[in-house]
C-alpha cells in the first residue's frame, strides 16, 4: 500500500520476489498450431483450425496466461466452443468475433471484448477467421466440446 508524503509516493517493498517483466516481439513469435498442443483432434479433415501464440505463460509462478488466440474455421463452416472458466477469462477480439448459427456477426467484428468471470459456462461460434487476445488470471477454460458446424441458413434465406 503506498504512503504519500509531499504530494510523493513510496510503495513498501513485498516480501516475496516479484516477477519480472516480459516484453514480446509479436512479429517474431510463429503461430503455433492447434494440434502441436491439443493433439490431432484439433484437425478437421485433416487441417489445422486452432493456432496461438504464447505472450506470457506465469501459470507455475502463480500468475496467469496471456495469449493471441486465432481461428480459422473452414468454408461454409463455424466453430462452436461451450466452456467454464477456471479462471477470470478476458478476450479482446482484434478480428472477426462471434456470429449466430446463420453465421451473422453478433458484436462489432475485431472490436468487442468479453470477461468471464471463474465458474461462468460460456460460448462461443466462430464462423471467419477471428484473432483474439485472451489472457486468464489463472488456468485456461475446461473446454467441454469443440464442434465444427455448418452455418444454419437465416430464416427465409435458401440453403
Amino acid at each position: 500500500m503506498p504512503i504519500c508524503h509531499n504530494n510523493s509516493f513510496t510503495f513498501h517493498r513485498f516480501k516475496e520476489k516479484a516477477m519480472a517483466s516480459i516484453h514480446v516481439d509479436l512479429d517474431s513469435l510463429d503461430w503455433t498450431p492447434g494440434s502441436a498442443y491439443k493433439g490431432l483432434d484439433a484437425l478437421y479433415e485433416g487441417r489445422e483450425v486452432f493456432w496461438r501464440k504464447v505472450l506470457s505463460d506465469r501459470r507455475q509462478q502463480g500468475g496467469g496466461l496471456a495469449v493471441l488466440s486465432k481461428i480459422c474455421p473452414p468454408p461454409g463452416k463455424m466453430v462452436k466452443t461451450i466452456a467454464v472458466a477456471r479462471s477470470e477469462e478476458h478476450v479482446f477480439n482484434l478480428r472477426g468475433g462471434r456470429v449466430n448459427k446463420s453465421g451473422k456477426p453478433i458484436e462489432a467484428p475485431g472490436n468487442s471484448y468479453t470477461l468471464n468471470p471463474t465458474g461462468q459456462p460460456h460460448s462461443a461460434m466462430i464462423a471467419t477467421e477471428n484473432i483474439a487476445l485472451v489472457i486468464y488470471s489463472g488456468e485456461t477454460d475446461d473446454v467441454k466440446s469443440v464442434e465444427i458446424v455448418d452455418i444454419e441458413p437465416a430464416l427465409g434465406q435458401v440453403a
